[in-house]
């Protein structure tokens, strides 16, 4: 599978959001499951960086909300 470079800044975000509230833990748990959630919001067309990461944040949200 080839990376998709747009989505290193989005992650990054979430990644340091998820840390900053001290659930990095869990961050890198559904990790797979929201880099897929993004490659298909880019595959639908969206590249703005600030969606994704908005995007992202909600998804996230509401994988750890089923856990």
């Amino acid at each position: 599978m080839s990376k998709i470079d747009i989505l290193d800044k989005p992650i990054e975000r979430i990644h340091e959001t998820c840390a900053m509230m001290g659930i990095a833990d869990q961050f890198d748990r559904v990790l797979p499951d929201l880099e897929t959630f993004l490659e298909s919001e880019v595959a639908n067309g969206e590249t703005s960086e600030t969606r994704l990461t908005y995007d992202g944040l909600r998804y996230l949200r509401q994988m750890l909300s089923r856990s």
